[in-house]
């Protein structure tokens, strides 16, 4: 166990490390983590109380087993020119050499060889291998190693994809070193130079910085160990095994080991920032989107508000045209000249009817019945907006998907709320109806106009309502007038009656107008206010899913910033193990 390589003051270090690990786990949970991730952070937290782990990997040709068995002094793997290692392959030690199937994909394997009682080898499949899923079992266990020897063949070196698997090494943050097996295929000196050139080159690329590097003969090396030590210093192998012995020794462990875990914890903190600002990006976006609706609403709102006055405007002016042909009316009715006629009082109304209320009720049922048509297109107005800006958002939604499987779950939320407003405001304008819309705000309007005038709810139109308050008036003044009231009062009645006529005929107009614009304007307000409540149920879920995980997401943030800092400042303290 790796805390049998601790000095007390140590412990501290493994302590923290594992707690940054923990709650790093604990935030890639919060964000649905992949569970490939999650695992291999498992591992990670784990390998810490493992033996040091080394992870031999490479295509199936260029010699891991004869290079394991080299190392190890002892033939413990088979070898062979076809894909020979079909598992994982564990080796540990172990008193007598055994073999255990833990699994499909693992076998353990023990031997009574020194260099195992405090590194642990882990033999791969090709990453080449016809076998694709040996390549998965290889990609699965490097993350849980503490060093990588990377073998490639000296007669094929540092293939296509080798250079592929070595990318992958290097998101994992894993110490690599590179083995060059085979040399002995190589007839001069000058041909190791070039491919010792070719592979540093390369592996430079691929790992962004030079690894150590070691050209070897497993073969040679193998027989050296086996009864042919002539064959030693041919091998090279001796600076390889120095420099697992020497330079890998028990506090270079140590400081690989706590590294490594720091490494992969780096590696997926970052990649889950990045996936995190990402939707947050995304969201950043939603907000806008619901803010220009909101936005939009309220302007419509505002604009609303402003044309509906210039309509009652409209409305009053057909009253005040109104009233002003009944002080005309009054003025030539009401004198002396005029008695005889004044004491007809039906020719009295029809002429009142006929010149003063003229044709203002058609008028007025006319502007209200715009009026109605005007609210009703502008309701449908906005909701085709909005139904615009949801199509487009959807449509930037699916470009910004593609391929990012690391958002599956978020997105797959995210799209079937944005999804469903989108319907909500599909269905809404497809099923729009002009004419019964426009009928039921009329009806209520009408209905609410006859209640304010105390009439029968529905009984008379709003025309129809304009005649008889006008009409009183007239009524009023030829009710007076009659029955031989002038030869009882005296002619001096008549321009007080003419005065008393257009102010009763004032006062009426006004009462009209104070129901009319009350009504219609309280059913404004109620028709907008369904109109804002609809628009608002319809939102609300996508709202509340976008601001309550910008929310959520915010914290994320936050803590994976945290974790990060703390994994820096651990990477510097485990850097400073001497």
């Amino acid at each position: 166990m790796v805390s049998a390589l601790l000095r007390p003051e140590d412990q501290q270090l493994v302590n923290d490390e594992r707690r940054a690990l923990e709650a790093l786990r604990d935030v890639l949970v919060r964000l649905d983590a992949a569970p490939d991730n999650l695992d291999a952070l498992r591992q990670s937290i784990h390998q810490l109380d493992e033996l040091f782990l080394v992870v031999i990997v490479g295509e199936f040709n260029a010699g891991k087993s004869a290079f394991i068995n080299a190392l190890l002094g002892a033939p413990v793997l088979e070898e062979g020119v076809t894909p020979t290692t079909a598992q994982v392959h564990l080796l540990q030690h172990g008193d007598t050499t055994t073999r255990v199937e833990r699994s499909d994909h693992l076998h353990v394997i023990t031997a009574p060889v020194e260099f195992l009682r405090e590194i642990a080898i882990v033999d791969t499949p090709g990453t080449n291998a016809v076998i694709r899923e040996h390549e998965a079992i290889t990609a699965d266990f490097v993350p849980r190693s503490d060093l990588v020897l990377f073998v490639t063949s000296a007669d094929r070196p540092f293939t296509e994809s080798e250079r592929q698997f070595l990318a992958v090494i290097r998101d994992w943050g894993k110490k690599v070193v590179i083995v060059i097996n085979k040399v002995d295929l190589l007839e001069t000196a000058a041909d190791l130079q070039k491919v010792l050139d070719f592979v540093a080159e390369h592996a430079q690329v691929a790992l962004g910085s030079a690894p150590d590097t070691f050209p070897v003969s497993a073969k040679l090396a193998m027989r050296a160990k086996r009864g042919q030590p002539d064959l030693w210093a041919a091998s090279r192998f001796e600076a390889l095994e120095r420099y697992i012995h020497d330079r890998l020794d028990q506090r270079e462990r140590l400081r690989l080991k706590l590294a490594n875990p720091i490494g992969i914890g780096t590696a997926l903190a970052s990649r889950y920032l990045e996936v995190t600002n990402g939707r947050l990006g995304l969201l950043q976006d939603d907000l806008r989107l619901l803010d220009d609706v909101e936005k939009q609403h309220a302007v419509y709102r505002t604009d609303m508000d402003r044309q509906f006055e210039l309509r009652m405007g409209e409305i009053d002016n057909v009253l005040l045209q109104m009233e002003q042909r009944g002080h005309v009316y009054f003025d030539d009715m009401l004198r002396i000249g005029r008695v005889m006629d004044l004491l007809n009082k039906a020719r009295v109304q029809e002429g009142f009817v006929r010149d003063v209320v003229a044709d203002a009720p058609v008028q007025i049922e006319r502007k209200v019945s715009e009026l109605i048509d005007w609210m009703v297109s502008a309701d449908l107005r906005q909701w085709q907006q909005v139904h615009g800006h949801l199509a487009d958002r959807r449509l930037q939604y699916r470009d910004r998907i593609v391929g990012d499987p690391e958002l599956a779950t978020f997105h797959l939320e995210r799209g079937r709320l944005l999804d469903s407003v989108g319907r909500e405001a599909q269905r809404v304008v497809e099923s729009f109806d002009r004419q019964r819309e426009a009928a039921t705000l009329a009806e209520g309007a009408r209905n609410a106009v006859a209640a304010s005038a105390a009439v029968g709810a529905g009984a008379v139109g709003l025309g129809t309502l304009v005649t008889i308050a006008a009409s009183t008036a007239a009524a009023d003044v030829t009710g007076i007038l009659l029955a031989g009231v002038i030869a009882t009062v005296g002619l001096f009645i008549v321009p007080a009656r003419r005065r008393k006529a257009k102010e009763d005929l004032r006062q009426k107009v006004a009462d009209l107008r104070e129901t009319l614009s009350g009504a219609l304007r309280t059913q404004f307000q109620q028709e907008a206010h369904r109109s804002t409540e609809r628009l608002n149920e319809g939102v609300a879920p996508y709202s509340r899913f976008v601001r309550a995980e910008q929310q959520a997401l915010t914290s994320v943030r936050d803590a994976l910033g945290d974790v990060q800092a703390t994994m820096t400042s651990l990477r510097a303290r485990i850097d400073a193990v001497t």
